[in-house]
């Protein structure tokens, strides 16, 4: 059995060196191979760049978040709003059906949200830096849910 394995990686070798050294199509054929190789090595090298880039913006990111809450400024509250509304359609499946209304801190939300969103979407809110208190006003449905985190 391991001879007739030697035979055929043999026989293998052999006819791949024939494919690439033909006189007549072996140019072509590495030239091929080699424009192959060189286009992968490309791609791997634009695909770690990314995830290289990615984490540094996380990092970054990470960073002024820390920054910000060690300083401890209060934060504007059109800026506030404007951080909420970025973050909404991470948080419900239609935010343009969800209103944010931020003022001294203290976030009203109202529109409608679906029930399994709602919890999620005041946590999310709640915890995000120069929230005092969220009011939740938002619709599930045909209820009307109204409570308030601080």
């Amino acid at each position: 059995m391991k001879h007739l394995i030697k035979l055929a990686t043999a026989f293998a070798a052999g006819a791949i060196t024939m494919y690439m050294l033909d006189p007549v199509a072996g140019r072509r054929r590495r030239a091929l191979a080699r424009d192959k190789a060189v286009s992968a090595g490309h791609e791997v090298e634009d695909y770690a760049r990314g995830k290289v880039r990615h984490a540094a913006d996380r990092l970054h990111g990470a960073a002024a978040q820390m920054q910000a809450r060690m300083r401890d400024e209060p934060v504007d509250d059109e800026q506030l709003q404007d951080r909420i509304r970025s973050q909404l359609g991470h948080l419900v499946a239609q935010p343009g059906k969800v209103e944010v209304h931020v003022e001294n801190g203290v976030v009203t939300l109202s529109g409608s949200a679906k029930l399994s969103e709602v919890d999620q979407l005041v946590a999310s809110v709640a915890g995000m830096l120069g929230v005092e208190s969220v009011d939740n006003r938002l619709a599930v449905g045909h209820a009307q849910a109204s409570q308030t985190q601080h």
